[in-house]
């Protein structure tokens, strides 16, 4: 009998004491990464203190009736953090061990694999045997060898070469049932409450939905185009009336984008949203994976709702909290930084004459000097001729400039003949981390009458004259100017919207950041938060070269 007990509590008792194999393992990719441990346990906290404050300090890990869903599992650490701590939590309640662990793991703790693989390695994480029935396993009772870790090879619904379920790309992943099919199972249905029934043979309620979902999957765009599907797991499990939901995701959904406009509007208006944990750069949460815009993890509370405790968090900088709405008046997307928000509205304040909204009248609006993608109808990969004749146009494109006939541009006629300011469309690159602090855009440039561009770049203006495209050249070039300009960009990508937030200024004059905090009121400790997130601009850089850009990237 002690022989089974030390080997029923060696999963268990030996936390903390030995390298976690789960902080080791490679991740598959950028898109499915494994969660760390110690991240589980943060996210696993910030549960726990909601449910103590909602239960007159109750303990989670004390009660033996709430049930827990991990619907996206890979290396099944949240499922083993949870039942290391209510195999601790339940010790009074149930003393006998092994009818302790039977109870946690027949009737609170279950799972959804996303591949074969994962489904075994959680199973060897949870159960300590890839069979739950196994010899090995620490578990008594289950009759099949998957136990409440349920995974089976799932088949996308195509229709129009795209899956209806997840849109993902037929070409792309109809290949043949020696590969992984990456159809997930807890989004491919209509019924997921009908879904979970079938899966685990019994009506579910579950108390407690938790995980780290794929974040995307190749959509058949052009060249490893993707579209994100976390949201499609988080509007999943909110349709099976959880108490607690809680995800990390990419922060990507603060401002909407490829596929998360409506996702983006449905979090930010539901008050149920009480926690939001921002990480700045991915790399702080799942080490060496490039994933731009960094990572969240949020506390969806479904019987309470109210404002959001916001928390920011960047390496060793002190981590910044407030209690907030999640979409402020007059905002059409999340305002990140609490310090942000806090300099913005000073700059509405001034522009609007109210604190009440941070929507700029539509004619102080710097966006709507910003043109829409394409400015002159030619793509990214169009060239000019090398050699200008007599007529020809300079076209600034990707890697230099080339020269066009006026008869061969599509489309932007109204702009050839006036000052302009380029722009690319994409930030420089920082390899494959986000780091601050940054420029926020690439290095903007004065376009003279009778030049254009090709996609690579937008095009701001038109300008009445080079010293008013000069002007609007050196405000782009303000710290204050690319921090609203921030506050508005989910990642390298800078289109259009991202401006939202910009007002225009008088054109008559240079401008500084002296100027613009002089103008604003920006407080001292408001100007050193600026400094410390947007890196001085050089308007001499070299232009060329330093743009890149997604061609499917949404406006």
């Amino acid at each position: 009998m002690s022989a089974l007990l030390h080997s029923l509590q060696a999963p268990f008792a030996l936390h903390g004491r030995n390298p976690d194999v789960l902080d080791c393992i490679a991740n598959l990719s950028n898109d499915e990464v494994f969660t760390p441990p110690q991240f589980a346990n943060r996210m696993l906290d910030t549960l726990a203190e909601a449910w103590a404050a909602a239960h007159g300090g109750a303990s989670i890990w004390e009660n033996a009736e709430v049930r827990f869903l991990d619907p996206c599992t890979k290396s099944g650490v949240f499922l083993r953090e949870i039942t290391r701590r209510l195999v601790q939590g339940l010790a009074g309640q149930i003393p006998d061990l092994q009818e302790r662990v039977n109870h946690i793991l027949r009737r609170q703790v279950f799972g959804i694999g996303i591949t074969r693989l994962t489904a075994l390695l959680a199973r060897r994480s949870v159960y300590c045997s890839k069979r739950a029935n196994g010899r090995h396993s620490i578990v008594q009772g289950f009759e099949g060898e998957a136990g409440h870790i349920w995974f089976e090879r799932t088949e996308h619904d195509w229709e129009r070469g795209k899956c209806r379920y997840c849109g993902a790309s037929q070409a792309a992943l109809d290949r043949g049932v020696e590969l992984e099919s990456h159809a997930y199972a807890f989004i491919h249905t209509d019924d997921i409450k009908v879904r979970m029934h079938e899966l685990f043979e019994e009506e579910m309620q579950f108390d407690v939905i938790i995980g780290n979902p794929p974040y995307q999957l190749s959509d058949g765009g052009h060249g490893v185009s993707a579209a994100p599907i976390y949201q499609k797991f988080v509007e999943q499990a909110k349709a099976l009336d959880p108490r607690y939901l809680t995800m990390v995701i990419p922060s990507r959904w603060f401002t909407g984008g490829k596929g998360l406009d409506e996702f983006r509007e449905a979090m930010l208006t539901d008050d149920r949203v009480r926690v939001i944990n921002d990480y700045l750069t991915a790399s702080d949460v799942f080490p060496g994976v490039g994933l731009k815009g960094g990572v969240c993890y949020f506390l969806w509370e479904r019987d309470n709702p109210g404002l959001c405790e916001v928390a920011t968090h960047f390496k060793d900088w002190p981590v910044s909290t407030a209690i907030r709405p999640l979409l402020e008046p007059g905002a059409d997307v999340f305002v990140r930084f609490n310090e942000g928000l806090s300099i913005l509205r000073k700059v509405m304040a001034l522009e609007c004459g109210t604190t009440e909204t941070l929507a700029l009248p539509r004619e102080k609006r710097f966006d709507e000097l910003v043109s829409s993608l394409r400015p002159f109808g030619l793509r990214t990969f169009f060239k000019g001729n090398s050699k200008r004749r007599v007529g020809d146009l300079a076209i600034y494109q990707n890697g230099g400039v080339g020269y066009i006939a006026p008869a061969d541009v599509p489309t932007g006629h109204e702009l050839i003949d006036h000052w302009k300011i380029y722009i690319g469309r994409a930030a420089p690159g920082t390899g494959n981390r986000d780091t601050y602090p940054h420029r926020i855009l690439s290095t903007p440039f004065i376009g003279e009458p009778g030049s254009i561009c090709s996609e690579t770049y937008l095009c701001i203006g038109p300008f009445a004259s080079q010293s008013e495209a000069e002007s609007a050249l050196s405000y782009l070039a303000c710290r204050l100017t690319r921090l609203l300009i921030l506050l508005h960009k989910p990642s390298q990508d800078t289109t259009r919207r991202v401006y939202t937030f910009v007002p225009i200024q008088d054109w008559s004059r240079r401008w500084s950041d002296a100027d613009l905090y002089s103008k604003y009121g920006i407080s001292d400790s408001e100007i050193e938060f600026i400094e410390k997130i947007v890196r001085p601009m050089d308007l001499s850089a070299n232009l060329f070269g330093e743009v890149s850009v997604d061609e499917d990237a949404d406006e």
